[in-house]
């Protein structure tokens, strides 16, 4: 049993900075330093971090094959990936000192994904394998129509939200992961138990996550709702909490741990990411996530998901 994770490569540029920029404002940064990045390469080696066995599919320029070698070193077969001509995608992120970040995202050679490439790579799924997609890349209904098809479990994190995934054929996903404003789109509601409501009543045969900043996630699908708090840690850079969260999450489904399990091992892993700077680079190996206790023993004062 495997994961293909059909999605984004990006180079990821991050600055420092004291407040976020505000329009027609020139902000000098404190700092800038280069990362890895990509929802798609963030939860892949996330996955593979935790123990998976885990596909990346997707495109990167020339200039950003270090990424596939940087899966590749990870433990990602990498066999899907694809150099090509396009200039990689990448992303420009604001941080400032209390850890919050803003983005503007360049899709790149994320964006060039045709029909043909979404056949070619579902042609490798298996029965009991996961597609894990987020929404970073183009042809995103072939790809979810065409998993389905093929029988493929469908996990999809939501992000970043757009207009344009309302009208993906969302009723073949098997499991959302969505933050607040993610789910907040979907459904329409902004607590978060109406948003839970209305995603089950809206998509009855799929599973809920939920994650909740400082809250924690709640998770749900027809037969149970589970809550569990986050970890309360010195955070100082959020930006790849929520892919860390995905990888180990879906890592421990593959495990066939049950739900509170998986649900207490992706907040520990997302915990210690906060407490790092960068995206990829900061994601936890999984024997690291001894250093959280079951109240958290990394101090500070602020909880992550």
């Amino acid at each position: 049993m495997k994961v293909i994770n059909f999605g984004s490569l990006c180079i990821d540029n991050v600055y420092q900075v004291p407040y976020f920029v505000k329009p027609g404002e020139t902000l000098p940064c404190t700092d800038y330093q280069q990362h890895p990045g990509g929802k798609g390469l963030n939860q892949s080696l996330a996955l593979a971090k935790a123990g998976a066995k885990v596909w990346h599919a997707g495109k990167v320029g020339k200039e950003g094959e270090w990424l596939k070698e940087l899966l590749t070193k990870a433990g990602v077969d990498t066999r899907l990936t694809e150099i090509v001509s396009v200039p990689s995608g990448h992303a420009n992120i604001q941080v400032t000192p209390d850890g919050q970040n803003a983005i503007v995202l360049f899709g790149g050679a994320n964006r060039s994904i045709t029909v043909d490439d979404v056949d070619t790579v579902l042609a490798h799924g298996e029965k009991d394998d996961y597609l894990l997609v987020q929404n970073e890349i183009s042809c995103m209904p072939e790809v979810l129509e065409h998993a389905k098809s093929r029988g493929l479990k469908i996990a999809f994190n939501a992000a970043p939200i757009t207009e344009r995934v309302l009208d993906y054929p969302l009723d073949t996903v098997d499991i959302f992961i969505v933050n607040e404003v993610e789910g907040e789109a979907l459904s329409g509601e902004s607590e978060p138990e109406r948003i839970i409501e209305t995603l089950l009543k809206l998509y009855p045969a799929s599973a809920i996550t939920l994650t909740l900043g400082e809250q924690g996630v709640i998770y749900a699908d027809q037969d149970r709702t589970i809550h569990q708090d986050g970890y309360v840690v010195n955070a100082t850079d959020t930006t790849g909490a929520g892919d860390t969260f995905t990888g180990y999450f879906l890592a421990e489904l593959l495990r066939q741990e049950d739900i509170s399990s998986c649900l207490i091992t992706a907040c520990k892993a997302a915990a210690i990411c906060v407490t790092r700077p960068g995206a990829a680079t900061s994601i936890p190996e999984r024997q690291e996530l001894c250093l959280v206790g079951e109240e958290g023993d990394l101090g500070g004062d602020q909880k992550a998901d």
